[in-house]
């Protein structure tokens, strides 16, 4: 059913967007526009007119259908059920370390750095 109205909301706008390059231009005090055209009479002007307000009222019409639809099958969610309380922090506090590259290499290079206790005793090395 969403794919019809997808494909009827496409034929839609094709024919808004027709219908809109064919109005005539009123051009305003620029000097541009306002001369012979496609449809330059006025019973033409006011179908076009008329065409364009159906069109318009079918685009906003499929655009609702396909917002309810989309969200017709969408669970609700809540913002708490993301995070555990151990991965919850206060506001304004720094973020928790997440386990980064950088973080990787510090825990490397500490661990190279620290001196290693052995486990049981070593006889001299001469």
């Amino acid at each position: 059913m969403q794919t019809v109205i997808i494909a009827f909301h496409l034929i839609v706008v094709l024919a808004l967007i027709a219908v809109v390059l064919l109005q005539k231009s009123e051009g305003g005090a620029l000097g541009i526009g306002g001369g012979g055209g496609f449809m330059t009479g006025r019973g033409q002007a006011n179908a076009l007119t008329r065409a364009t307000a159906i069109l318009a009222a079918l685009f906003f019409a499929t655009s609702l259908a396909l917002t309810i639809m989309a969200n017709l099958t969408r669970a609700p969610k809540s913002i708490l059920d993301g995070a555990t309380p151990a991965e919850q922090s206060a506001p304004g506090a720094p973020a928790a370390p997440s386990g980064g590259l950088l973080d990787q290499l510090k825990q490397i290079e500490n661990q190279k750095q620290a001196p290693t206790v052995p486990s049981e005793p070593q006889p001299p090395r001469q």
